[in-house]
């Protein structure tokens, strides 16, 4: 679920979203950037990453859609989450592009895409992706929806089936964020549900409105502002200096998101390799391993507390978090 809630909680900086964008990142941006930690192994400033693009394409419902590339080979596309961007990806995306030709998509009203007040559902998002796959003309690809991404992901196999998916990759969302009334306990923690009032938890992300953990799971917006890991520091600075939410956009798909059930999706819809990436952080890893047990070709990653195991694990451990990709995906 809740995704770069870094966007939301931290100020952010420049708003490029209107844009034409079908360039290297550093002409798209105007600029370079020096990340703040110098690291063993990544960019020291954006004009290091070299053959990073920032492209866009238009939907069918005429909204321009922008997203990051980089690499060659076999194609792997990542789905950011609520309010997160291809910006926060920068590590994960240089790693993963010396083996992999990488896309990270800005979903609608999110990063670097149009800011529109039509689609704000997870149908028309899982459209969205399919609608980039389309314009890449990739007849196959690996998929990896983090958060809100992995629901935008349950939604194109739902809609759309896994003929053009050859691996999937889920990171820490629930599989239902409202949590019916009727439900024990036991399916509470199977589906990973946190609130039982959407508007309520609507209000407090894009509004300010007073959350507790009968509106919402704390967790996350107690972990996001942790600069506790210098790629995290690295990632964060980046997407803060170049991308501007704007809340009211960014809330539109929101109520939709929280209220959607996944169960009959992951339990009859899934017949493709699965990876779950989850930790000892995070609320949601009950259900994470409900989804373990019910998909068959699947396998669980669990970080621990030390591996910097919450919600935002594969942008503080990237390094962790590739080589475990990898593995699994050259498996």
């Amino acid at each position: 679920m809740r995704t770069s809630m870094l966007a939301t909680v931290c100020a952010v900086g420049l708003t490029l979203a209107g844009n034409a964008l079908a360039e290297s990142a550093l002409k798209v941006l105007g600029q370079d950037y020096n990340f703040p930690n110098k690291i063993d192994g990544l960019p020291t400033k954006l004009s290091d990453f070299q053959g990073l693009q920032i492209n866009s394409f238009t939907t069918s419902d005429d909204v321009r859609i922008s997203y990051w590339e980089a690499g060659e080979g076999e194609p792997l596309v990542f789905v950011p989450g609520w309010s997160a961007n291809g910006a926060e990806y920068i590590n994960v995306m240089y790693l993963l592009s010396r083996v992999y030709h990488v896309y990270v998509m800005d979903p609608r009203n999110q990063g670097l895409s149009q800011r529109v007040e039509h689609g704000g559902r997870i149908s028309r998002f899982s459209m969205d992706l399919k609608e980039l796959s389309d314009h890449l003309k990739l007849e196959k690809a690996n998929y990896a929806g983090w958060s809100m991404g992995a629901s935008v992901l349950w939604g194109y196999i739902d809609l759309f089936g896994t003929s053009r998916i050859d691996k999937a990759v889920f990171i820490d969302e629930p599989v239902s964020i409202y949590s019916h009334v009727d439900w024990s306990e036991q399916e509470r923690l199977d589906a990973g549900g946190t609130t039982t009032s959407p508007e309520r938890m609507v209000d407090g992300f894009t509004g300010g409105k007073p959350l507790n953990a009968l509106v919402t799971d704390l967790v996350p917006w107690e972990r996001a502002p942790l600069m506790d890991s210098p790629y995290y520091e690295n990632s964060a600075s980046f997407a803060q200096h170049f991308i501007q939410n704007d809340p009211k956009a960014v809330g539109r798909v929101l109520f939709n998101h929280i209220v959607n059930d996944w169960r009959d999706v992951i339990q009859h819809k899934i017949d493709v390799p699965v990876a779950i990436f989850s930790g000892e952080y995070s609320n949601n890893l009950p259900s994470q391993r409900w989804i373990h047990k019910t998909v068959p070709q699947s396998q669980l990653f669990v970080y621990s507390k030390a591996e910097q195991g919450d919600h935002f694990l594969m942008f503080k451990n990237p390094v962790k978090f590739t080589g475990d990709l990898r593995g699994f995906l050259d498996q």
